[in-house]
């Protein structure tokens, strides 16, 4: 009795294989990253005409917006900074009397700041700047 053969690949799927393989970039991510280099254009345009005396004007704007971001704190800053005034770590308890963080928002925070390696945990509800 003859070996059966298993079962034929289709050409479309060999062909998606090799670019997927290979990270060939289909006409739909071409299309996607048009589309954002069209955005991107559009806002250096409308950035340059929104400024008086050209280019640079829209330039300077934007710097000075994103440094008025710079000055206020985000509640991640926030509860960093009162976990890096402990040496020996701080608890929940004491996190949220300074902050005024519910009790949601904290864990969320403290979560975040875990995950991005900023704090370590000591044990359970007490933190460290690391």
């Amino acid at each position: 009795m003859a070996k059966k053969k298993g079962k034929s690949v289709s050409f479309d799927a060999m062909v998606k294989f090799f670019m997927q393989y290979y990270n060939i970039p289909t006409k739909k991510d071409i299309d996607k990253l048009m589309a954002k280099m069209d955005r991107l254009e559009m806002l250096i345009k409308s950035s340059a005409v929104t400024g008086k005396g050209g280019a640079t004007s829209g330039i300077k704007a934007s710097k000075s917006r994103a440094s008025t971001a710079r000055t206020t704190m985000t509640s991640t800053n926030r509860a960093l900074e009162v976990i890096k005034r402990f040496r020996k770590g701080v608890g929940f308890a004491d996190i949220q009397a300074r902050t005024d963080f519910e009790d949601k928002k904290l864990r969320n925070v403290i979560y975040r700041l875990h995950k991005m390696g900023k704090i370590v945990r000591k044990s359970r509800g007490l933190y460290i700047a690391s």
